[in-house]
């Protein structure tokens, strides 16, 4: 694990089931995130993800390259372009810095819109894990 090294990219189908588990399992019963119909009325084309299901996401993704002794420390996302049914969003990271067993790694997940989500994850990875 060194400053400069580049995760390997994870592309996530998004899913209409994925958006309304996300926002179910998270607690978040903003009809946005699950009804089509009330969505439209609010001005949105279609329901869209919630920013838990995001910040899930993008920790999946720090903990799935780094392995299962990886702890996050802190998750800082900003959120841009919605992720709506249909679409991919694709995962990249590199890492910022590094000091001892712990990183900072830049994350950006970005769809056919744009910049879904931008930030940054500090993870700690123990000794020779990574």
């Amino acid at each position: 694990m060194r400053a400069g090294d580049e995760l390997p990219p994870l592309e996530i189908r998004i899913t209409r089931t994925l958006i309304v588990a996300g926002a179910l399992a998270s607690r978040d019963f903003q009809d946005v995130h699950h009804d089509a119909e009330l969505a439209k009325e609010k001005g949105s084309p279609d329901i869209f993800m919630n920013i838990l299901t995001t910040n899930g996401l993008v920790g999946r993704y720090i903990t799935d390259h780094f392995g299962p002794t990886a702890v996050l420390r802190k998750v800082a996302i900003r959120l841009g372009a919605p992720n709506y049914p249909g679409d991919t969003m694709t995962l990249t990271g590199t890492v910022a810095e590094v000091e001892g067993d712990t990183a900072r790694v830049r994350v950006i997940g970005a769809n056919t819109l744009g910049k879904h989500v931008t930030g940054t994850v500090t993870v700690r990875v123990p000794e020779g894990v990574a």
